[in-house]
């Protein structure tokens, strides 16, 4: 994904840590984000309790309304005692060859009422009873939208459960397809949704949808939608399309991007929503993904979009985070709309993801040039934020802020360094050496070390802070860690900026009163410990140490 000058160059700055890490895809942060449902919406939905208007007023009009069972069919409940008598109604239409659009349609809306119920829909039931190829065939009858719709709405309510392969094995998918160019606006939106719901079971049922040739109706259906309900629901069942990993490819997803921007610019704050997740899982991908979205010039409306607080914020926000893990070209796209200007509302946001986004993001700018690194520490006031959160917030947040002061004391000039230092980075870095994450532990340290080696280049006693705020001492304890790749870093920053030979030599050359005499040079204690192979009772032949005495005066 990130090209090879990029690479060569931070892999002159990136020593401890692999240099990819520098600029990261989203992996555990993920895995923690897209835990939150209301956030990202939901994969599935369950379908409407009542017929959309227009179908409703069809109902009215109609002059053979059916009585089943005696009953007005606006009157009855329908239960799964009620699936054996649908069952033989089927086989006897299907035995007269004659399709009676009424009885179909009612019997199609038994089933689905029989699997509206809210809590364990008796979905297996239905499956067992052999009604789901007649559901499919109802979706065929094009001259009975009625039927379709209400067949549809059964399917749909299926494909709301754990059995929504059972409809795709069925091979119902082409079918609903083809009902997305239904004459029927209603018979169009309830296809969808039956869709939208068959896409966010799983990628390889997405991948069906989509190899189905569903997207370029879909997004008909959205450029011109005949209804507010068709929209929405053609746009959450867009999202659906986009979403999962693996991730579908390029080719098959691009198309929705210009439509999207579209719905962007809209007031429908719902579709708004759903549309932003869907750039969200377009633009989690390589830098082919990523451009595809760039050059439907949507950065700008996405950083208006950070500026306020609203349902869109996460998502947009997303989306923003993964436009930054690509290049560097892609990056500064991103900062060319004014991106740091939204951060500092970002960093302050009440909410703890959030501000764990902001940092996300700005470790990846800070991954980048010097200029964009120039950039961050440029924008007043953030890079101070940051160190403080680094130091100081809840570990998620924490754990995101060290990697942008640590992506700016690795990949920045010396005085991109000195600059991050006087906001505090050291204190931050030292805050988190006794933490149990080795990961996070060499992410810190190499940015420590490379802190301490400027300051060397700069006559800057950067050792001195590290040992004020309690650095050095947790250095020392870090040389007895679990990590060998720890305990090699530890040891090599004290002997590198910490070593205490000068300060060695001078107390052994010191004169110590031993009695009458003044003794120079090594204790002799310490020539035993240090030299017994040497000794001449080991028949080395050395010559032996000893101290020199002279009598005083």
């Amino acid at each position: 994904m990130i090209n090879n000058n990029r690479d060569d160059r931070r892999s002159q700055f990136k020593k401890g840590i692999d240099a990819d890490e520098s600029r990261r895809r989203r992996t555990e942060t993920t895995i923690s984000l897209r835990k939150s449902k209301k956030d990202e919406g939901i994969a599935k939905r369950r379908a409407r309790v009542m017929a959309p208007a227009t179908m409703m007023a069809n109902d009215i009009s109609s002059s053979s309304a059916p009585v089943v069972y005696g009953h007005s069919k606006r009157d009855k409940v329908f239960t799964t005692q009620d699936i054996p008598s649908l069952m033989e109604q089927l086989h006897e239409i299907q035995q007269s060859g004659v399709m009676d659009g009424d009885k179909l349609k009612s019997i199609a809306q038994a089933f689905r009422k029989i699997m509206s119920v809210e809590n364990n829909p008796p979905v297996h039931e239905v499956l067992n009873s052999g009604a789901l190829p007649y559901l499919i065939n109802m979706l065929s009858l094009t001259d009975k939208p009625l039927v379709q719709f209400e067949a549809a709405w059964a399917l749909t309510n299926i494909a709301s459960t754990d059995q929504t392969a059972a409809i795709v094995d069925a091979g119902a998918i082409p079918a609903l397809v083809q009902l997305l160019t239904s004459a029927s606006a209603d018979v169009r939106e309830q296809s969808a949704w039956c869709l939208g719901n068959i896409a966010g079971d799983s990628t390889a049922l997405r991948d069906v949808v989509l190899a189905a040739n569903a997207m370029q109706p879909l997004i008909l259906n959205i450029i011109k939608p005949e209804s507010t309900s068709l929209f929405s629901n053609c746009v959450w069942a867009l999202s659906n399309f986009c979403r999962g990993k693996p991730q579908p490819a390029i080719s098959q997803v691009e198309s929705a991007i210009p439509a999207i921007v579209d719905i962007l610019r809209g007031d429908n704050e719902d579709a708004k929503v759903d549309a932003l997740w869907a750039l969200s899982y377009i633009s989690d991908g390589g830098e082919e993904h990523i451009d595809a979205v760039l050059q439907c010039n949507v950065a700008p409306l996405l950083v208006e979009i950070l500026g306020e607080e609203s349902r869109m914020l996460t998502p947009a926000l997303r989306t923003v985070g993964n436009i930054v893990t690509g290049n560097d070209k892609q990056t500064q796209a991103m900062l060319d709309a004014d991106l740091l200007h939204k951060m500092q509302f970002l960093l302050n946001h009440e909410r703890r993801l959030i501000k764990k986004e902001a940092c996300w993001v700005l470790s990846n700018v800070a991954a980048g040039t010097e200029k964009q690194i120039g950039s961050v520490l440029g924008r007043y006031g953030c890079m101070a934020h940051v160190a403080e959160m680094a130091e100081h917030a809840t570990w998620e947040v924490r754990k995101e802020a060290i990697w942008v002061v640590s992506n700016v004391a690795t990949g920045g000039n010396k005085f991109h360094v000195q600059s991050v230092v006087e906001c505090g980075a050291i204190d931050s870095l030292c805050s988190v050496m006794d933490i149990n994450d080795t990961k996070m532990l060499m992410v810190a340290l190499d940015a420590l070390e490379s802190i301490l080696r400027v300051g060397q280049e700069l006559g800057k006693d950067y050792c001195s802070f590290v040992d004020e705020c309690d650095g050095l001492e947790k250095l020392e304890l870090l040389q007895e860690h679990q990590s060998d790749d720890v305990y090699k870093k530890a040891v090599e920053i004290i002997e590198t900026f910490f070593g205490c030979e000068d300060e060695a030599e001078d107390e052994n050359l010191a004169p110590a009163l031993d009695g009458d005499t003044y003794a120079f040079g090594i204790p002799q204690k310490q020539i035993d410990e240090a030299f017994e192979e040497e000794c001449p009772a080991n028949g080395h032949g050395a010559a032996p140490f000893a101290t020199y005495n002279f009598a005083a005066v």
